[in-house]
Order: structure tokens, then C-alpha cells, then sequence
């Protein structure tokens, strides 16, 4: 090969490299490191698409209980360690139909079309299983809101996650503190 199409060539493998780089950062950024779920945004765009197909889907808010008390009572790796079976017990509990999210810190997200709430005592006896950790075993609770866009006045994926997002918070005020069923 001679060396001007040498030269010419090179910047066109430059670009395809950068360009690979890129995709793979970018994919990278819509996943969450510890848990590998998706993030925010790489969850929303997904499940807006899920609602438009599913109006009725189920739209999921989690949010584990006492999670600071886990950090400071067994250490920021055993918190970690919760996070990640609380990952892994949520994206089995959606299946291959849905999708399911960590938010940030100890809050997560999921939408499953066609299920409607018969699953959910299923998937809080999961969420609620404790954690083996370094030999010791790390209690855990999750609360769990839920909602459907079909049901609301205005049905968007916002508004379902803010009717999830009453109910989690409503579930909370009903947990084991109050010694009430959720």
C-alpha cells in the first residue's frame, strides 16, 4: 500500500476509534456502576417507550429503608452489597418485559407492562430479605409505590412516577415503625 493512502486512511480509523470510545462512554454513563441497572436517564427514554406500547404498565418506586443506619451499623461495603441485591432481586422480579432502575442512593425504579398489582406482595417479601455480608446478615426493608398512568388525570411517566412516589411515601408511613401492614 502506498503511503499517501497511508495517510489518507488514517484519519478515517482515528475517527472510528473515537467515535467507539464515545459510544461505549455513553452507554457506560446509562448504566449504574455498582448495580448495573439502568440510570435515570437511561431509564426514562426506555420507559416511556414501554408506557406508550403498555398504558396500563405498572410504574414502581423503591425506596430502602433505614438505608444509613445499614452504612453506619456494617460499613458503606455491606450498604453496597445491599444495593446490589436489592438490584439483582428487582431485575428478576421485572423480567425480560420490564425495566428496572437505580435513581440515585437508595432509590430505585421499575416499570412492567400487563402484571398489574398481583405481583407486588412477591416482590416486597423479595426486597425484604436480608443480606449476607462478610459472615454477618444485614437486615433489609424496602418501601414500595406504585401507580398506573391509565388512572391519572394527566398520563405521563412524570405523573405516574409522583403517584408512585405518594404511595412509597404513604407505605413508609405504614411500615414496621407504625406496626401496620404496607
Amino acid at each position: 500500500m502506498e503511503v499517501p493512502a497511508v495517510a489518507a486512511a488514517l484519519p478515517a480509523l482515528g475517527w472510528a476509534l473515537h467515535s467507539g470510545l464515545l459510544t461505549r462512554r455513553l452507554a457506560a454513563a446509562r448504566r449504574d456502576p455498582l448495580t448495573g441497572l439502568h440510570t435515570r436517564a437511561g431509564w426514562t427514554a426506555r420507559a416511556e417507550r414501554l408506557l406508550d406500547r403498555h398504558p396500563g404498565a405498572l410504574v414502581i418506586l423503591i425506596d430502602l429503608d433505614d438505608f444509613k443506619t445499614i452504612n453506619d451499623t456494617h460499613g458503606h461495603a455491606a450498604g453496597d452489597a445491599v444495593l446490589a441485591a436489592t438490584a439483582e432481586r428487582l431485575t428478576s422480579w421485572c423480567g425480560r418485559h420490564g425495566i428496572a432502575a437505580r435513581l440515585g442512593g437508595d432509590e430505585f425504579a421499575a416499570i412492567v407492562p400487563a402484571l398489574g398489582t398481583a405481583g407486588l406482595p412477591a416482590l416486597r417479601a423479595a426486597l425484604d430479605q436480608p443480606v449476607a455480608h462478610n459472615g454477618r446478615i444485614v437486615p433489609v426493608s424496602a418501601s414500595v409505590g406504585h401507580s398506573t398512568r391509565d388512572h391519572l388525570p394527566l398520563p405521563t411517566l412524570t405523573h405516574a412516577l409522583s403517584a408512585a412516589d405518594a404511595a412509597m411515601y404513604a407505605a413508609k408511613g405504614h411500615g414496621r415503625r407504625n406496626n401496620t401492614p404496607r
